[in-house]
């Protein structure tokens, strides 16, 4: 059996979670979001040479400055797109949550070693469930009437079971 190897301490990024997320939504803007989708907000070409970094708002409220991290060879390339950075930034809000972007340049290596890797990591290929998993799983689920809910409960059952076994 494995026991809590945290002492009852927890990172603090799972304590600030809440508190970041409702400051960014108080003014208009879920933050994550950006940092969270930014492959889906700009498109594959442009998030594999940047990344957001940071988004800080002005003294009056609306207005934020998004700052994204490049390399310095990709920095005048991204320059030259900055608008069309923003505007699809802006497309996801409906509105202009971002009114300026900064870009920040970095080395290809620095003092940690690969930070300033843009790609995003390959999508991991499910693992192969043990037979008798998949069919307790597919019990599980069986009464569910659409097909896509269905496949994605099953997935789920599947994984706990999974998970629980070990």
């Amino acid at each position: 059996m494995r026991h809590a190897t945290t002492k009852g301490f927890a990172r603090t990024s799972t304590l600030l979670r809440e508190r970041i997320r409702k400051a960014g939504e108080s003014r208009g803007f879920a933050v994550t979001r950006v940092l969270t989708h930014w492959q889906e907000i700009v498109g594959e070409d442009i998030a594999a040479i940047c990344k957001p970094v940071d988004v800080k708002y002005g003294r009056q409220g609306l207005g934020a400055t998004l700052t994204v991290l490049t390399t310095g060879a990709q920095a005048p390339m991204l320059e030259m797109q900055k608008e069309r950075i923003r505007a699809k930034v802006n497309g996801v809000y409906g509105y202009n949550a971002i009114e300026r972007l900064r870009i920040t340049q970095t080395a290809a290596t620095g003092f940690a070693e690969g930070q300033a890797v843009f790609t995003p990591k390959p999508k991991q290929t499910e693992t192969e469930l043990p037979e008798e998993i998949r069919a307790a799983a597919h019990d599980v689920v069986a009464p569910v009437s659409d097909d896509g809910l269905r496949e994605a409960l099953e997935r789920l059952a599947g994984n706990v079971l999974n998970k629980t076994k070990r």
